[in-house]
């Protein structure tokens, strides 16, 4: 606990015919589906409660190790995780090229058609019901064999192209539906891939909750589980646990409070003042459910103490003059509020 001195820290569907390239998408969307089916197998063992040891009271050393096995598959399910996102966002690009492209094709043959509507209608008004007739009464015939020469070559012409239109416009719908159908099942599969990550988040902070509940040291020998800089922060502060707690410190070798959230956090490159009321304001207040390892947790109302969240109702912290960097529940000190940094 930090004293209030000035300046110290107290702080698809449909039949489609057969066309090129068809074979390499399909071909594609299986291998993914046996990529990500297979990660899904992998966890099955993984996926196991602790109960279904034959030793219902497994060993520290054995539940360390459980851990340590979970941390390891949580991080590949990440990955895999990470990698179906960035699979998802080329699918959903190349899904809205595909429709913008079928777009564009529908809006030039609806053109071609009315222009070809308008030539027909041109040569009836001009040219009456028979062109025969027209040529034997008109005073100039070859007047009227290259008008209606010319309309045959434009009605000729635009007619293929309408046909050429149509043709690019079905092939265009089909790659916008492909398109879609694609970011729909990498969308499902990431989902499922999401679950089972969650499932294994869970099942590791089990086997660690009963390890702290045996003894909260060992928490700093465990892989600390969650992403960016918050973790890392929070992984290497509790490499400073047993160090003293110091009146203004802020490391390597002694800490107070407020120091040891500034030390550890500009490890990871973020820079916080060295008082608790400015890291009260130095990122996003969040609730005490949203909580997650490396998140800043404040207590009293003047919020002369912080702490960083380790999970299960336990912070590490500097405690007070006379007492060293530990892990101790949250529970007996007022809280006031969390905040995340990272």
């Amino acid at each position: 606990m930090e004293s209030s001195r000035p300046g110290h820290s107290s702080r698809g569907s449909g039949s489609v015919p057969r066309r090129p390239g068809s074979v390499s998408r399909r071909k594609a969307a299986a291998g993914l589906r046996i990529t990500v089916a297979g990660a899904l197998i992998a966890t099955t063992a993984v996926l196991q409660p602790v109960a279904a040891h034959a030793d219902p009271e497994p060993s520290t050393k054995d539940l360390r190790a459980q851990a340590y096995k979970l941390a390891d598959q949580l991080e590949q399910l990440t990955e895999q995780y990470n990698g179906l996102r960035v699979k998802l966002q080329q699918s959903q690009r190349a899904a809205k090229v595909a429709a913008d492209n079928a777009r564009r094709q529908e809006e030039a043959l609806s053109g071609l058609r009315e222009k070809v509507g308008t030539l027909a209608a041109t040569s009836y008004m001009k040219g009456g019901a028979d062109p025969t007739a027209q040529f034997l009464s008109a005073r100039d015939p070859q007047a009227v064999l290259d008008q209606a020469a010319t309309l045959h070559f434009f009605a000729a012409q635009d007619g293929t192209r309408v046909a050429g239109m149509l043709q690019a416009m079905q092939a265009a719908q089909r790659a916008r539906k492909a398109a879609q159908n694609r970011a729909d099942q990498v969308e499902k599969l990431r989902t499922d891939l999401n679950a089972q990550r969650k499932k294994v988040t869970a099942l590791y902070e089990k086997v660690r909750g009963t390890l702290v509940k045996r003894d909260p040291t060992e928490l700093a020998r465990l892989p600390v589980i969650g992403d960016g800089k918050a973790a890392q922060a929070l992984r290497l502060a509790m490499g400073k646990i047993g160090r003293p707690y110091v009146w203004g410190a802020s490391g390597p070798n002694a800490f107070d409070c407020s120091g040891l959230i500034m030390w550890a956090y500009r490890q990871v490159g973020i820079s916080l003042p060295h008082y608790t009321g400015s890291q009260w304001n130095a990122g996003t207040h969040i609730s005490r459910s949203q909580l997650q390892p490396g998140d800043l947790v404040f207590f009293y109302s003047d919020l002369h103490h912080v702490g960083m969240y380790v999970g299960g109702g336990k912070m590490l912290h500097a405690p007070q003059t006379g007492d060293v960097v530990k892990i101790s529940p949250m529970a007996g000190r007022p809280f006031a509020g969390a905040v995340r940094v990272a």
